[in-house]
């Protein structure tokens, strides 16, 4: 098991109020499975994937990465796990946009203290990889969204992490962009990669191996068993 999630709640705070994003989250992702999370704005889906990917903490609960208990991590142990085991795919790209995209996919190698010749010989083939070799010195604003979506790929895929988090990787990209997208992900997938996908989109939603739905921070199986809460 590489993810264990058990009764986990997030509340945030305005003032006096406190409002549950969270309520007592329970699931489990096997390694090397692809697993979406689907649900509307405002579901809390983005929520638990910060947590999930170690930018947040839980309110309480408990989270297991690896069989590592998470919530017992100071901030550099907790830095470390990201930089180890995780790879962050988002809507937005994040990409730095003065920077090339193989100075963008060279950037995690930087942080891994990894030597400049290696930087670039193991980003030239993470962009090789999802279809950009002939776009290595092309910056953001040269690029398609769906190629902007490429870039971001390899740059999570560069220090071979366990695991993938992709936040809605779809959500800026037209139909056959989204299609090649989702491709990228099985490939990576079917190369033992573990997948943990946000999406409010069914069709995208289907690619994964398995289907999680989540609505007003409650989590199930099914659309009706969450409805039913």
């Amino acid at each position: 098991m590489i993810i264990e999630v058990k009764n986990l709640y997030k509340d945030y705070y305005t003032g006096n109020l406190v409002v549950p994003v969270l309520k007592d989250v329970s699931f489990s992702v096997e390694k090397g499975e692809y697993l979406a999370i689907m649900g509307p704005s405002g579901s809390g889906k983005s929520t638990l994937m910060n947590i999930l990917g170690l930018l947040d903490t839980p309110t309480k609960g408990n989270y297991e990465l690896d069989g590592e208990n998470t919530l017992l991590m100071n901030e550099k142990q907790l830095a470390h796990m990201r930089n180890r085991k995780i790879g962050f795919v988002f809507q937005r790209f994040h990409l730095l946009p003065s920077d090339t995209a193989l100075q963008n996919v060279m950037l995690p190698l930087t942080y891994a203290g990894v030597s400049p010749r290696e930087r670039k010989s193991l980003a030239i083939s993470a962009l090789e990889k999802v279809g950009l070799a002939d776009r290595l010195n092309f910056k953001p604003m040269q690029l398609s969204g769906g190629q902007c979506q490429r870039v971001a790929i390899a740059r999570a895929m560069v220090t071979s992490p366990d695991i993938l988090f992709a936040d809605e990787p779809t959500g800026n990209l037209d139909t056959e962009n989204s299609k090649q997208i989702m491709e990228l992900f099985r490939m990576l997938n079917n190369e033992g990669v573990t997948i943990v996908m946000i999406t409010h989109e069914a069709e995208i939603a289907e690619n994964a191996d398995r289907v999680l739905y989540i609505r007003d921070g409650v989590i199930g199986a099914s659309e009706q068993e969450v409805q039913n809460e």
